[in-house]
């Protein structure tokens, strides 16, 4: 940060900024908790009050759960913001409806670790719902804290819109990748064809008067990307351009996966019956997560982004199979 050249990229520089300060947070916590370990030690011996020291205790345990939590995030990615974006499944209005209850989750829960979320493109469904959905998620360990959520989710329910009441399946799916550096990751715009047309989202009084919009497709992979939520073309390229990345690098991960697990014979190919979490909303009430086996019959509070739980499962879950995948390949 001391070198002359540093703000030179404010937006870099900020962000590199931000970091350190989170960082410099970190070690502080650490060490705080250390001091308070090591005299609450040297007090064992002349405290009688063993409640007291019960309590103390309590609190440190806790306090270190904490802060031990977050060495979970240890991914590559784990730091980065991220792209989401969530898209109704095949079954119209009911489909629709349940990807606007996903979306309604992942806001409350973003507002909960205190991450920043906005609406890059929005298509809404006829009658109700939404058709697709994409936000940019910003804020500490923004990937970190949503990549457990990338998969299908699957909801059973009395359906709202059926006047004979009767019980429904509905899907959708929701993506999850990181945010890249341009550096990350080469993108030759020989192989990109931009479109641009009339925007009809929520950019301001240009909106539908312009060609704002952006629609990007990389030729070698038919990977398309829109944006039209920004409000100026520029803006709407730029954050197209970092979804492509996202979506190209998490391209390049599933085909290395897809190869490591055919010598391992577990590949299974990605479809809609390969859910990631069931939302059972009747005949009983019961959120479980198909990987972890975490489950719970809290659904308000699950729906309500209470997510905390099946995010700290699947980080441990995560890492129990780096280590015997580490072991398998000794």
């Amino acid at each position: 940060m001391s070198r002359p050249d540093f703000w030179l990229d404010q937006e870099k520089a900020r962000a590199k900024s931000k970091r350190r300060d989170e960082l410099v947070q970190e070690v502080k916590q650490w060490k705080e908790l250390k001091a308070d370990t090591e005299t609450l030690a040297s007090m064992a011996h002349s405290v009688v009050d063993d409640e007291v020291l019960g309590k103390e205790c309590e609190n440190l345990e806790k306090r270190f759960e904490e802060l031990e939590f977050f060495i979970l995030f240890s991914g590559k990615r784990d730091k980065s913001d991220c792209i989401l974006a969530i898209h109704a499944g095949a079954g119209g209005t009911e489909a629709q409806d349940w990807a606007e209850m996903l979306l309604r989750m992942y806001l409350r829960f973003c507002e909960r670790q205190g991450l920043t979320a906005r609406i890059v493109d929005e298509s809404r469904g006829g009658e109700a719902g939404i058709k697709s959905i994409t936000l940019e998620v910003s804020g500490r360990y923004a990937y970190g804290w949503l990549k457990s959520e990338h998969g299908v989710h699957r909801l059973v329910r009395i359906s709202p819109f059926d006047a004979e009441k009767m019980r429904h399946t509905s899907f959708a799916l929701a993506e999850v990748l990181p945010v890249l550096e341009e550096v990350a990751i080469t993108i030759d715009p020989k192989d990109l064809r931009v479109d641009t047309f009339l925007s009809s989202g929520h950019g301001g009084q240009s909106v539908q008067t312009t060609y704002s919009a952006v629609r990007i497709v990389h030729l070698p992979t038919g990977i398309t990307v829109t944006c039209q939520n920004e409000r100026s073309q520029q803006q709407n390229r730029e954050t197209a351009m970092k979804i492509l990345r996202g979506k190209l690098h998490a391209l390049a991960e599933q085909v290395q996966e897809k190869e490591l697990s055919k010598v391992r014979g577990e590949y299974k190919e990605a479809a809609w019956g390969n859910q990631i979490r069931s939302y059972v909303l009747h005949p009983y009430h019961m959120v479980k997560d198909l990987r972890t086996k975490y489950e719970t019959s809290d659904t308000d509070g699950v729906l309500d982004g209470k997510l905390e739980p099946f995010v700290e499962n699947y980080l441990r879950w995560q890492a129990g199979k780096l280590k015997a995948s580490a072991k398998e390949y000794d």
